[in-house]
């Protein structure tokens, strides 16, 4: 029986092929990687994470750890490759980045039913069933197949990554560790401001030089990946309620909170590397090494990588494609990913999830019962085959995405705690109503 085939082998890619082979079907899973790189990039395994090492929060006061929860639940092979990796970080899921990309690199490549080819695809193939989930970093060339397929020109904003710094070059004189309320432990590695030193800092910011995109580009950022220097340019006090906010971190030294605060997140297993948290940069090379030396406790860092900026590609999903991720005018190919307009590692690695039963279900001449719409799968699912085409925009889960409490719950706390109460209930339900076709065992 033919193969189906998955273009893209990052988070989304990984977890629908996994989901697919553990059904008993073939998989041929393409990466270009090494041989084509994308400007963020900077091995061949697969899975590599490149914007941040967090997947973000833990606690079900938060969609993404719900989200996660449920992945979890379901046997995702994303989720549990990053349980397997977790370093601390407070209230958040955070991996060592290799040790996560080469034990999710070996999974695949040992599983019998996934072939792994390592070659650029440019011509979509219409004689099987196809996923595409070749990722926000989509090459040119089959991003101008997809425009032809989808009808419509692709759609692109840029994306900004933050620098990852050497923890011995810290001055750890000037740092102190905490995490924000105290809640997790002292995970985060905090460097103070005072007020004159926080205007400082948001002057060179602000005047610093820029990375010029090219004429034919359009810049348009995404809001939660937002450029530190972009923010810094909406207002002076913008950081300091902001990625700079230093609410619940008081400085041990002082009893008090600083004005403002850059908080540093462990990036691998032995806490050699820390990440800037919230500090996406356009800036040159040569300008945020000389601007973010002027960071208390950071005056002689080392940086193990800078901040770049990328484009990121996706389709204007609510125009294309259905409740089952397949394209409306060609059914056997199916979108997974941040390509479909989802945002988030989370988010990409459940829309993967998603488009491997679709796709499998698909392949056995089986239909495909989606997750209710209130939980998170459900919700994710929902949001780019329904959201508005006109003003259509990368979206993270969010508890806004979720059909009203039968009964209004006004604390938030509370009424976040119901709905994931009652979205980890219909997920059980729905884990059975799909047994055994639909979900397959770890």
């Amino acid at each position: 029986m033919t193969p189906i085939t998955i273009i893209g082998a990052g988070l989304a890619g990984c977890e629908a092929a996994w989901q697919i082979a553990q059904q008993g079907i073939q998989v041929e899973l393409f990466e270009m990687r090494p041989q084509r790189m994308t400007p963020a990039h900077q091995s061949d395994r697969l899975g590599e994470l490149v914007c941040s090492n967090s997947l973000r929060g833990t606690s079900m006061h938060n969609a993404v750890g719900l989200l996660k929860e449920e992945l979890r639940r379901c046997n995702s092979l994303i989720i549990a490759t990053a349980d397997a990796h977790a370093v601390p970080a407070g209230g958040a899921l955070a991996v060592d980045r290799e040790g996560f990309a080469e034990q999710l690199t070996k999974r695949i490549e040992e599983h019998p039913l996934i072939t792994l080819c390592r070659q650029e695809i440019t011509e979509i193939p219409d004689d099987r069933l196809v996923i595409i989930a070749s990722g926000p970093l989509t090459s040119d060339a089959l991003a101008k197949k997809i425009a032809t397929l989808t009808g419509q020109e692709h759609l692109y904003f840029y994306d900004a990554i933050a620098p990852i710094i050497e923890a011995d070059s810290i001055d750890m004189e000037q740092v102190y560790a905490a995490s924000r309320y105290d809640r997790g432990g002292a995970d985060y590695l905090n460097c103070p401001f005072d007020k004159e030193q926080y205007l400082t800092f948001v002057d060179a910011l602000c005047k610093g030089d820029k990375v010029v995109p090219h004429d034919f580009e359009k810049v348009v950022h995404f809001e939660g990946c937002m450029p530190v220097e972009v923010l810094a340019e909406r207002g002076e006090m913008t950081l300091a309620f902001g990625p700079m906010k230093p609410v619940g971190l008081h400085d041990p030294r002082t009893g008090h909170d600083p004005f403002a605060v850059i908080q540093l997140r462990q990036d691998d297993k032995h806490a050699n590397l820390y990440n800037m948290v919230g500090f996406q940069t356009k800036l040159t090379y040569p300008e945020q090494e000389r601007v973010f030396r002027t960071i208390p406790g950071l005056e002689k860092v080392a940086f193990a990588r800078l901040g770049s900026m990328h484009r990121n590609t996706f389709i204007n999903s609510p125009t294309c494609l259905t409740e089952t991720l397949q394209l409306k005018e060609s059914p056997n190919i199916f979108f997974a990913g941040q390509i479909t307009g989802v945002e988030g590692y989370v988010e990409s690695a459940a829309s993967g999830f998603l488009a491997g039963l679709s796709a499998a279900a698909y392949h056995q001449k089986n239909s495909f019962q989606p997750p209710p719409l209130t939980t998170a799968l459900g919700a994710l699912l929902n949001y780019p085959v329904t959201a508005s085409p006109e003003n259509f925009q990368p979206m993270n889960i969010t508890y806004g995405l979720f059909p009203e409490l039968e009964k209004r719950i006004r604390k938030r706390r509370e009424r976040r705690q119901a709905l994931a109460d009652r979205a980890l209930a219909d997920l059980e339900q729905w884990r059975v109503d799909t047994s055994p076709a639909g979900l397959p065992e770890s």
